[in-house]
């Protein structure tokens, strides 16, 4: 029987004051009854137009209409029939601007907690593979073909997961020792717990899926050196890891990070605990600029490590954060203070060469106008393959060019994810590691035809 209530099963939560002093995830999940209640919300439309806002195109109403049904591993299958990595997507993806905002049931009240359930039946399947001790998988018969992919974040993963359903012989080199890239260097443990990445990728591994850590394709390997030794395309999904900055006095002042240094040591390098010895400063006050989800994940890292205040400062106003709405309320509710319309325009410091202070513009805003706006500040791929690999062509900043199925100037070699967009969303980069695969298995049998 449907259920007509216009609002949510609110996700249960840890108390702010407590989860601000500790690293463990703040969204507790739903129950099975939560889950079950809030599925008999979907009205299982004839056109679904939530799956129209998905990159990976995930049956949405069949996978609800399954935990309304409690049948929650048929669930599970009808979502991993298109996406690799559901229980990442259940917590990280911004569910309201894509699937949620097409939602039918959001145009009289609130849509259905489509991301929520995901990550439900996700990890309702983690805690059934626990209970039999071992990762139960299909493992698909090779079909004889190498495809290496660079780069274990989201679009490299993505695409690996999709080749290896299809056959393919699969090898992902990943610069660092720890697989998942963004995933596990980016995004703090209280959002995405680091043990949930490495089962959904052990999920992979036990579907045949090689990972080769240490592997710094540019450096210890170039492309043209993986063509050698016999893969037959290679999608790149390296992301963008290199810092930019703003270019304004006393940046490189001690005490002074990018957000990137900040959460690697953090969320990699477990900087966190004591158990680790990852060197790291803790500080009283912390200014951040910005106002994304990267900035966001600093100050809520910061006012965990420790910091009594913890200032987002950001030149616009509050109706143009680019965070997601549900990271600013946590933000908020965890202490952390909002100084909007105020643009930096100096650090200083004092004669012992630290941080002291920072200098704010005070900033109003104007009719919407784009010309003369400042780019936004983030990152840009790494130029290790750009240096490497001819036959590529390469944006102004850096990004790789290539098409909406990550083809690019040279045959062969396949592009998705922030290596070509810079930095964008974890869904996106799985979108374009998505329509690589597609691409690379066109490629692939049209040169065997």
């Amino acid at each position: 029987m449907a259920n007509m209530r216009l609002t949510k099963n609110e996700m249960p939560e840890q108390d702010p004051v407590v989860r601000a002093g500790n690293f463990d995830e703040v969204a507790l999940g739903y129950t099975p009854e939560m889950a079950m209640d809030e599925a008999k919300r979907c009205l299982n439309c004839k056109n679904p137009a939530c799956r129209t806002g998905c990159p990976v195109a995930v049956r949405i109403p069949e996978f609800i209409a399954k935990v309304a049904e409690g049948a929650f591993e048929e669930a599970y299958d009808i979502i991993t029939s298109t996406n690799s990595l559901p229980a990442v997507c259940g917590r990280v993806c911004p569910q309201e601007k894509q699937c949620e905002a097409k939602c039918v049931r959001g145009m009289k009240g609130e849509s259905v907690a489509i991301g929520r359930l995901e990550r439900f039946v996700a990890d309702w399947h983690m805690a059934e593979q626990a209970k039999l001790g071992k990762v139960d998988v299909e493992v698909p018969a090779s079909n004889g073909h190498k495809i290496a992919v660079v780069g274990s974040g989201p679009a490299g993963l993505t695409c690996a997961g999709d080749l290896r359903k299809m056959g393919y012989d699969v090898t992902i080199f990943e610069a660092l020792h720890k697989s998942g890239g963004v995933l596990v260097y980016g995004i703090p443990q209280f959002r995405l717990p680091k043990e949930i990445v490495a089962k959904e990728i052990d999920n992979l591994k036990a579907m045949g899926v090689k990972i080769v850590n240490n592997a710094i394709i540019g450096k210890s390997e170039t492309v043209d050196e993986l063509f050698a030794d016999g893969f037959e395309a290679v999608f790149i999904g390296s992301g963008a890891g290199l810092p930019q900055f703003l270019h304004i006095p006393g940046e490189n002042l001690l005490g002074v990070y990018t957000a990137n240094e900040l959460l690697t040591r953090v969320n990699l390098m477990k900087a966190y605990r004591d158990d680790y010895d990852t060197p790291i400063k803790h500080f009283h006050r912390v200014a951040v600029v910005g106002a994304g989800n990267v900035a966001m994940d600093a100050a809520r890292v910061a006012k965990r490590l420790g910091a009594e205040h913890v200032y987002i400062c950001y030149r616009r106003g509050r109706d143009e954060l680019p965070a997601r709405l549900e990271e600013v309320e946590h933000a908020e509710a965890e202490g952390i203070e909002f100084h909007l319309l105020n643009n930096p325009t100096r650090i200083l410091a004092g004669d012992d060469g630290f941080v002291t202070g920072i200098e704010l513009l005070r900033q109003e805003l104007g009719e919407p106008d784009e010309k003369g706006r400042r780019s936004p500040v983030g990152t840009s791929p790494n130029p290790l393959i750009r240096n490497t690999t001819g036959g590529l062509t390469f944006t102004r900043k850096g990004g790789i060019e290539a098409d909406e199925g990550g083809v690019t100037a040279r045959e062969g070699i396949f592009a998705g994810g922030d290596a070509v967009t810079g930095a964008a969303t974890v869904i996106l980069a799985m979108g374009a590691g998505k329509a690589g695969a597609v691409s690379i298995d066109k490629y692939i049998k049209s040169k065997n035809a």
